[in-house]
């Protein structure tokens, strides 16, 4: 690859260029077993495995799923949270040559039908209440053969895994279900246990696949991007590299982000087990006091994260009391980072926070800002080592733009996928030339910097204008007694479409339309500031803590064809 303008602005010690190591993704493992055998891999509650029982649990699962007929190329979904099982149930999937199928736990029965159906699954590790609430009655429509029943208590220590059961059945909706033994289901642990750590040997390929990684489905059928080993291979090392200063087998990363999503398999289960890291795994992110107690208990070191965990640990009651002065590296991702979120946290805990940029279909991470150099606010900072980024115009994606023009971005690297599964024509579509489409409007600087001003889907077109929502949303954002906005284009006769923005306020907070509106004024084109305006306690949210436009949006609609 060519110099480019953003390579002067790396890091000491960033090659603009890596010399990749072959290593899958199992290596990570066996390597930190090798080097970190008594050291912590995973902490979870009262529940801790060294690398050395890590490895251990993961042959024997391994071994167990070969015996189910999982070999190279079979697909496995892994149907859980961030407990144990699934880092277990991942690196065992790894070791076979198989394709994992990450699925979230709070897909309904049309999204799991559709995607293990569309994976041609034939096994399924799931949880005993997805089991007893959701698969049990779907099991004729699903092509699955055998289910690995997981228990959240399983693999926790006295007293707790006596006393978890009750506190779990009594959740709304419960998340512990006492599961008969019946024909093709088997028990997590039990079943590990039980298998002898005598893994088949598998010739695995760095072009081989590994996830069959599903996209969010927000904009039609949900697609499988086909994730090689060498890619997932490449993105841990580069994250590696740009994180300059790490002490391998020494670090405590808080893994909240669900593994399910890429950004939480890569960052947060790859990348650590790969720099022998302790995980600290939290089932639900959105469990604000567990996750501050965690990061203070443990001496988390590394947080990857999103702004709205930032910002929630933030306004934590009392949080300037608890001592989490030991974060010192963050990465955030999935959505704009608001400067106010980014300078308390900073000073909360001395740490640094850079911004970057991925997609599932990138493995995911293709750009970042510097960790000591120069970290632009609201920037996504630039492409990591051995990628490259270029905006081009947004109708033919040809042309490149001129720097401080906006287009849509596109990236080229090994860690973009090899192409969705089945989807040859959206393959197609989606990578040109071997540059990947990404759908992101961006602004790249005079210095190689990048500025995401929205995606091609959300922008909205009023009276003729271009206007980006995550401009709007920054701006509201920044008001002091707003918590998180969210702006759609709803449809407009005489405009085409109008703004109106959602607002959350912060707690205790009030400000009237009016208010925002002269806000909003002061700070954007008169043609951007929102027309309507909707207060709510809460704005829909995605497993990853991202903004769903498009519900508000459908719900916008709807209104109208009343």
């Amino acid at each position: 690859m060519e110099t480019r303008v953003w390579h002067q602005f790396y890091d000491d010690g960033v090659p603009p260029q890596l010399d990749f190591e072959d290593l899958t993704i199992r290596d990570f493992l066996d390597n930190s077993a090798r080097r970190y055998g008594e050291r912590p891999a995973l902490i979870f509650m009262n529940c801790r495995l060294s690398y050395a029982q890590l490895k251990d649990q993961v042959d024997r699962c391994a071994t167990g799923l070969a015996a189910l007929g999982v070999g190279k190329g079979s697909r496995v979904a892994v149907h859980a949270p961030n407990i144990p099982q699934t880092v277990i149930a991942f690196f065992a999937i790894q070791a076979l040559g198989a394709h994992a199928v990450m699925t979230n736990p709070l897909y309904v029965e049309r999204e799991i039908e559709h995607q293990w159906n569309d994976a041609g699954c034939e096994v399924a590790i799931t949880m005993d209440f997805l089991w007893d609430r959701i698969i049990k009655k779907m099991r004729g429509k699903l092509p699955v053969k055998h289910y690995v029943i997981a228990s959240i208590p399983e693999y926790l220590g006295f007293p707790l895994r006596q006393l978890a059961p009750l506190k779990l059945k009594k959740m709304d909706p419960p998340t512990w279900a006492k599961v008969a033994p019946e024909p093709g289901l088997h028990f997590f642990k039990k079943w590990v246990n039980g298998t002898s750590p005598k893994v088949p040997k598998v010739d695995i390929s760095m072009d081989d696949v590994a996830l069959l990684q599903y996209t969010g489905g927000t904009t039609g059928v949900s697609k499988g991007a086909m994730l090689t080993q060498r890619n997932v291979s490449c993105n841990v090392q580069q994250i590696s590299a740009w994180f300059t200063g790490l002490e391998k087998g020494r670090e405590v990363l808080l893994a909240s982000l669900p593994a399910f999503h890429i950004f939480g398999l890569t960052v947060c289960t790859a990348w650590p087990i790969s720099v022998g890291a302790a995980m600290v795994l939290m089932p639900n992110p959105r469990d604000i006091p567990t996750m501050v107690k965690n990061i203070h208990k443990h001496r988390v070191t590394l947080m990857p994260s999103v702004p709205a965990l930032f910002n929630a640990v933030n306004q934590y009651p009392g949080i300037e009391g608890i001592d989490i002065g030991s974060v010192k590296y963050c990465f955030s991702g999935s959505a704009p980072l608001p400067e106010d979120v980014q300078t308390r946290f900073e000073a909360l805990t001395g740490a640094k926070i850079v911004e970057g940029f991925g997609l599932t279909e990138t493995s995911p991470v293709v750009t970042v800002n510097p960790l000591n150099g120069k970290r632009k606010i609201g920037h996504i900072g630039i492409a990591v080592s051995n990628t490259d980024a270029r905006v081009v115009d947004p109708a033919e994606g040809l042309a490149e733009m001129p720097r401080g023009q906006e287009g849509e971005l596109i990236v080229k690297g090994p860690q973009i996928m090899k192409g969705y599964w089945g989807m040859e024509d959206e393959t197609a579509n989606m990578i040109r030339n071997g540059w990947l489409y990404t759908g992101d409007l961006a602004i790249m600087d005079d210095e190689g910097y990048l500025r995401i001003v929205g995606r091609k889907k959300d922008m909205i077109l009023a009276g003729g204008y271009n206007i980006y929502p995550d401009e709007i949303d920054r701006v509201l954002m920044s008001h002091p007694n707003v918590v998180e906005a969210c702006t759609i284009g709803i449809p407009d006769e005489k405009r085409g479409e109008t703004v109106k923005s959602f607002v959350q306020l912060s707690p205790g907070g009030s400000v009237s339309e009016e208010e925002l509106t002269a806000f909003a004024r002061e700070h954007l084109a008169r043609y951007k500031v929102p027309r309507f305006w909707e207060f709510r306690d809460e704005l829909p949210k995605s497993s990853m803590m991202k903004l769903l436009r498009r519900v508000l949006r459908d719900e916008e609609i709807a209104k109208l064809k009343k």
